[in-house]
């Protein structure tokens, strides 16, 4: 039996490629909604074409610059970010009762996640206090906002790989006035998006579900 509850604690990885944001959110939402207690956790891995997205604190004084990148009101936490491709969004539907953990719990063995990766790859990251997310020399490569619902949880993080970080310069990242952001690419951490997606999987496995 012992085994049985293992095999039941390992999450399904879905690869999904490059997805449009709403469709993808829906099916967050669907599967949330009609999963049951017995339900097995998904972690998805993904990109998004081009898209803001303003979670339900958002304000719109965060948006500083009009831009023709569509901005989706969602049901997240925090304020404001952008996706787009070349970033690793990693959405992570966990059943919290079943983790015996809370929420912040969860966000930092997210986050702790991404600092592994990119330990692995020579590069010191960390938090910063108040204000969720991964961070290298205090420019955030990774943004992470989350929903919970009886329970459980959707939504999740964004990995800066490869991507035009332009469209940042429009906002205020997770609504801080000049938050720098950083990738990989910019700081010599040499990961193609699929070896960034398959590095961030197992790293979510590994903090997640120890």
């Amino acid at each position: 039996m012992q085994g049985a509850g293992r095999e039941r604690s390992e999450p399904c990885v879905r690869h999904l490629g490059r997805v449009e944001y709403e469709p993808t959110w829906r099916a967050m939402q669907a599967f949330t909604a009609q999963r049951t207690p017995d339900t097995p956790d998904e972690i998805w891995l993904l990109e998004h074409p081009p898209v803001y997205t303003q979670g339900q604190a958002g304000r719109a004084e965060h948006l500083i610059a009009a831009t023709d990148i569509p901005v989706v009101p969602i049901d997240r936490g925090g304020q404001i970010t952008f996706h787009g491709p070349g970033q690793v969004v990693a959405y992570v539907l966990v059943d919290l009762r079943r983790r015996g953990y809370g929420i912040r719990e969860l966000v930092a063995r997210m986050e702790q996640a991404v600092i592994d990766v990119l330990a692995a790859h020579g590069t010191a990251a960390a938090r910063l206090a108040g204000a969720p997310g991964v961070y290298v020399d205090g420019a955030k490569i990774a943004a992470l906002g989350l929903r919970v619902k009886h329970g459980c949880t959707y939504h999740g993080l964004a990995f800066n790989v490869d991507m035009d970080l332009t469209p940042f310069a429009a906002i205020n990242p997770c609504g801080y006035a000049g938050m720098r952001v950083t990738q990989c690419r910019d700081l010599g951490v040499k990961l193609t998006l699929p070896r960034a997606e398959q590095a961030l999987a197992q790293a979510l496995r590994d903090t997640i579900y120890s």
